[in-house]
């Protein structure tokens, strides 16, 4: 898929979702889906390996989250993988300033390459767990969003994110479409950690028939001090 070809594909989706890219922004966004393929034939970075699955499911899917982040907001992306949603959301919005976390250095060094090819500035990419990370003070409560795509259910998510996330912050946890039960099983997570549920958007990718489903907490406390417990433990006796 030559420049041009992959600029008209992109534009296809942004349509719907009222976004428009200048030359640069697509350009970066070229650049990332083929350092994406090239690594991923030395580490397993992402199943998906068709050019424009790449665009819809990777690139699209993380942008859905973006009006719901506030001018000059720090966000932390966990368990962020190749970077879905947070090196999207950096290169459409230069003003939010971006932490990408992952618990596999391969990954980390990846996403270090992109930061450095795509001339990325106000984001790092750094390596480990969250259960570790959301207890050190540099971290804890230091976020106005926390953003995670399809890496838990969400009571172990919610244990993940909300420890990092200031109050009155958000958390975004990104989903598929069947979520009322997992909704339902979260909820004294939600409320023991210090947040609410805000709301839960519902809709399909762009022009097909993926469905997806946003659930948007609000930190209304400070979570308490025993949470996020230790590594493990959120994934294995998610909290009841």
């Amino acid at each position: 898929m030559d420049f041009e070809e992959f600029k008209k594909k992109m534009n296809f989706y942004l349509e719907e979702l009222s976004i428009m890219f200048n030359e640069e922004q697509h350009r970066k966004f070229y650049t990332y889906m083929n350092l994406l393929l090239d690594w991923n034939e030395k580490i397993n970075l992402t199943a998906i390996t068709d050019k424009e699955e790449i665009i819809l499911k990777h690139f699209i899917d993380s942008l859905t989250i973006a009006k719901y982040i506030d001018k000059n907001s720090k966000l932390i992306d966990v368990g962020t993988g190749a970077g879905f949603p947070g090196i999207p959301i950096k290169i459409y919005r230069e003003d939010v300033e971006i932490t990408l976390l992952d618990s596999l250095n391969k990954r980390v060094n990846f996403l270090d390459t992109v930061i450095k090819e795509l001339k990325l500035e106000k984001i790092v990419a750094i390596h480990g767990r969250a259960e570790e990370m959301a207890r050190n003070k540099e971290y804890r409560e230091r976020f106005d969003v926390a953003t995670s795509r399809a890496v838990a259910n969400l009571a172990t998510l919610s244990e993940y994110l909300v420890p990092f996330v200031k109050e009155d912050g958000i958390i975004i946890s990104m989903k598929g479409d069947n979520i009322e039960e997992e909704q339902e099983e979260a909820k004294r997570a939600i409320k023991v950690l210090g947040a609410k549920l805000k709301k839960i958007e519902k809709f399909e990718l762009p022009k097909s028939d993926i469905k997806r489903s946003l659930v948007i907490l609000k930190k209304v406390s400070k979570t308490p001090i025993k949470y996020p417990r230790k590594p493990g433990t959120p994934a294995k006796e998610p909290i009841k």
